[in-house]
């Protein structure tokens, strides 16, 4: 057997964290004053409900994946089930709120704007628009999945058909949520001959200067503010923690979100009216154990690391059925204890603290006078 050379078997650790597992709104006076509209881009860490739900009689794998539509499914979505009759899954990846939830609710709105393809066709909420589908990436990570790109290009056509008004962009602002597809098995990295650590940074500065291409074109498109994740410790994620028995982080999964993180950092410099959201901080001050007690919030987590969801099985997900109905997965009692939902997106109470980390931040740099 050939070995790979030393830098590629280091890309393709980040490569591998994650397995083929991939993965409405209204307006209320805005909390920042001027931002009542928001338009969000990105992956599963945003994604609410552009998936498509499974129709009567369609296997999952004739679907997008066999992985990506769960979240229209019991245990997604159950984080009511003790306040009612039933739950409602509602698309998104979690027991309840996801990021763009949290972000939406500092904007003054109730929770993150409609999925694309959950409104009608030639409309726009007053609250704004998600574009965002689970499993994407900036590049073609699955073809069924729209490319960052592709969801600008959505939110191009929109515009310049005056389907969203020049006005709503003055008074919006926009989430690019990219976290890590670009690195799973399937991606475009498995095609990019990686023979050196130049190779690897290459590939990886590839996937953030798209990133920051298309931060600029929405801001040529006329929206004022911006927001940025960066990467978070994937390392930390409990498909990679599990390893270990969910006791530690993977170094050089975390090593390889540092990498991304770094050439974000660099790409985007000082660029007016944007801002990076260190997801990255934000997450490890809360799950990893060597930072344990310096957190109000991750004292609040009797689980950091294990996931709330678990497969009963090595190669199953959260929310398998077999044939016959019966659940291949294990689930928490008490999800608030827990701060990771499934194998890698955060339940409710895991979004809340992450997002009550990154408020004071956030709230500055809304409030921030808009550079022209």
């Amino acid at each position: 057997m050939k070995l790979l050379p030393a830098a590629a078997v280091c890309c393709l650790v980040l490569v591998f964290l994650f397995d083929a597992a991939l993965v409405e709104a209204r307006s209320t006076p805005s909390a920042q004053g001027q931002w009542s509209s928001m338009f969000v881009f990105g992956d599963d860490f945003a994604d609410n409900g552009n998936l498509p739900k499974l129709k009567r009689g369609q296997t999952p794998s004739e679907s997008i994946g066999e992985d990506t539509t769960r979240q229209w499914s019991y245990p997604y979505g159950s984080y009511l089930s003790a306040r009612g009759p039933t739950p409602v899954p509602t698309g998104r990846f979690s027991n309840y709120h996801i990021q763009s939830d949290f972000i939406a609710r500092i904007l003054g709105l109730t929770e993150a704007p409609p999925a694309y393809v959950l409104t009608p066709d030639q409309s726009c909420d007053p609250s704004g628009m998600t574009f965002a589908f689970g499993g994407a990436g900036v590049h073609s990570v699955s073809k069924s999945v729209p490319t960052l790109t592709a969801q600008v290009n959505m939110f191009t056509s929109l515009v310049n058909d005056g389907v969203i008004s020049k006005d709503q962009l003055h008074r919006s602002v926009a989430l690019v949520a990219i976290s890590g597809n670009d690195y799973l098995s399937g991606a475009d990295v498995e095609d990019a001959h990686l023979s050196s650590f130049s190779d690897m940074n290459t590939y990886i500065g590839g996937v953030t200067s798209e990133i920051v291409k298309n931060v600029e074109r929405l801001q040529k498109l006329g929206l004022r503010k911006v927001i940025v994740n960066n990467l978070h410790p994937i390392g930390c994620t409990p498909m990679q923690s599990s390893l270990s028995n969910y006791t530690t982080c993977d170094l050089l999964g975390n090593y390889g979100s540092a990498l991304h993180n770094n050439n974000l950092e660099r790409l985007m410099g000082r660029k007016n009216n944007a801002h990076i959201l260190d997801l990255y901080t934000a997450f490890t001050d809360i799950v990893n154990h060597a930072s344990r007690g310096l957190s109000d919030d991750a004292k609040k987590f009797n689980r950091n690391l294990v996931p709330c969801c678990v497969s009963a099985y090595d190669n199953g997900y959260c929310g398998q059925r077999s044939p016959s109905g019966e659940r291949l997965y294990e689930l928490c009692e008490n999800p608030d204890k827990f701060f990771y939902w499934d194998e890698m997106h955060p339940t409710n109470a895991g979004w809340k603290a992450v997002m009550k980390a990154l408020e004071e931040p956030l709230k500055e740099f809304l409030d921030r006078d808009y550079v022209p």
